[in-house]
């Protein structure tokens, strides 16, 4: 009779199996505290680029992050901005990382400025866009401040919680 663990054969299942444990217990080991330090606004918008598309939107500059949310651009990290290709499209993303967490709620305010003259814009004149400013999202986690209005607000949401 043989015995079970002599030999090279069954050292090598042992081994894998081995190492597949430890691959999967240290994918569920959690992330450090400074994973919000690592990150950029860049980094969470190509990941929700390429969960849900933006074909319909154009990357903006620092002067229309500016002239949409009265921004400081000493105040930020870095951003980036998408808004819908037309004037006449509610659609826009919008991902900040300020250089000050205590900046948040002013930032959130002038946001939400911008949410109620959107409102006033397609509340008459387009009412499917209306819908989707008045479901945006908009919300604040440590140094970052994200706003969506889109038809896919929900799964940019899901992209940007899932980067922390």
């Amino acid at each position: 009779m043989r015995k079970q663990w002599s030999g090279k054969r069954s050292f090598y299942p042992v081994m894998l199996a081995l190492f597949v444990v430890i691959g999967v217990l240290s994918g569920c080991a959690g992330t450090d505290d400074k994973t919000s330090e690592r990150l950029s606004a860049i980094e969470i918008g190509k990941s929700i680029e390429q969960a849900v598309g933006l074909k319909d939107m154009k990357k903006q500059d620092l002067n229309k992050l500016q002239k949409l949310y009265k921004m400081d651009a000493d105040s930020m990290d870095d951003f980036i901005l998408y808004t819908s290709t037309s004037n006449v499209k509610a659609d826009e993303l919008a991902i900040i990382k300020l250089k000050d967490e205590s900046q948040a709620e002013s930032v959130k305010k002038n946001m939400e400025q911008r949410i109620e003259a959107q409102k006033i814009k397609f509340k008459d004149y387009r009412p499917d866009d209306y819908f989707l400013v008045d479901n945006h999202v908009l919300k604040a986690k440590g140094r970052f401040i994200f706003f969506a209005v889109s038809k896919d607000a929900e799964s940019m949401e899901r992209t940007f919680d899932s980067a922390f």
